[in-house]
């Protein structure tokens, strides 16, 4: 029970973590009426190189865009927080020809986001996209073009269907065969709904039966940027410590930490399902207690995972990072009800960084 003695399903946070796969769909309908959708679609072709920023939980969907970005389209793109563009621009290379720059904010808002927005456009005369789920906000002012996913908005505090509903965005756009896309997100979409219930049911029993020290998420590829925003949820919603590393950089050096008190989050991909496997036996072995999220388990991972959740969707490999991130919501939410936190009221934190 949160600190405020409210049922558990009275908080918004884990309504907004279950209510996903509907709003997913949604939000996609809401994408291919979009006017600025359909003329970002054909603005994209004649960008060169793409520059996706954000703070915070929009930072890490910037650095699982920009690596998906490439995979899918073949041309360059990075990410940066909105904070390096504003303090060292001269290091960024803003110079570079057909640039595109896609700014992300769930609010609109936040200040660090709106002012880089404002900076590119005005200073640098660089074409800016600005993705977000509020409408008329000082971000869509800034920006040329504005995707606005309203029906992915949260009353919480903590960023969880609006960090996976503007991922899911993001990847229609870079993906030139809109049907194919669309099939795919309805896929992952629908396999989720039907284990979402389960899933919850399963890490909130895990969660009640375990109690760690520390908390380690570990992912490749696109996966990565998962794994750094599943160590801020955890952190954010039940202030426990986390940390995040490329898997098979785990091995070199931070595995020092493993015990049976560390709990241990596979983002296993398909990919390099193989390699971070061997990972997750040995540190199995070396006694940490070990949660695998995948699509299909190896017999390897089945054995060494102490919770294992499988999504089994029929679907393109980078349709994936949406649903993966989910359990880790559920993850941080239940951890943080059980150190008797409300995760709608973290602590220390805003719904906006506003700044003066």
């Amino acid at each position: 029970m949160p600190a405020s003695g409210s049922p558990v399903e009275s908080i918004h946070t884990l309504a907004e973590i279950l209510s996903q796969p509907d709003v997913w769909r949604s939000c996609l309908h809401e994408l291919r009426g979009s006017a600025p959708y359909q003329s970002i679609l054909n603005l994209a072709p004649k960008r060169k190189e793409w520059l996706f920023v954000g703070c915070g939980t929009s930072f890490y969907l910037a650095e699982a865009a920009a690596i998906s970005w490439t995979i899918l389209t073949g041309q360059p793109a990075r990410a940066l927080p909105a904070s390096e563009l504003l303090l060292f621009p001269r290091s960024v290379q803003l110079s570079a020809e057909d640039l595109q720059v896609v700014v992300i904010s769930r609010s609109g808002r936040t200040s660090e986001a709106v002012r880089v927005a404002e900076l590119l456009s005005e200073k640098y005369h660089l074409s800016t996209l600005g993705v977000t789920c509020a409408a008329d906000s000082e971000l869509a002012r800034a920006c040329d073009l504005t995707l606005v996913l309203s029906a992915a908005d949260e009353k919480s505090m903590v960023m969880t269907r609006s960090f996976t509903s503007m991922l899911l965005a993001l990847l229609q756009l870079a993906v030139s065969d809109a049907s194919a896309s669309s099939r795919a997100f309805e896929g992952v979409a629908a396999s989720l709904a039907s284990r979402i219930g389960a899933f919850n049911d399963r890490v909130e029993s895990f969660v009640t039966m375990h109690s760690f020290a520390d908390h380690i998420y570990l992912g490749q590829g696109p996966f990565f940027a998962i794994a750094r925003e599943a160590a801020l949820k955890i952190t954010e919603m039940s202030c426990s410590f986390a940390q995040s590393y490329h898997t098979l950089e785990f091995r070199h050096g931070p595995k020092s930490i493993v015990a049976p008190q560390t709990c241990i989050t596979f983002f296993l991909s398909e990919s390099g399902m193989q390699a971070e496997s061997e990972v997750l036996v040995e540190m199995k072995e070396l006694g940490g207690t070990i949660i695998a999220i995948c699509n299909r388990a190896t017999e390897s991972v089945r054995v060494s995972a102490d919770l294992l959740l499988e999504l089994e969707a029929d679907v393109p490999e980078i349709s994936l990072l949406a649903p993966f991130i989910v359990p880790a919501q559920l993850l941080g939410f239940h951890t943080g009800i059980k150190k008797g936190f409300n995760p709608d009221e973290p602590k220390n934190l805003s719904h906006v960084v506003i700044l003066d």
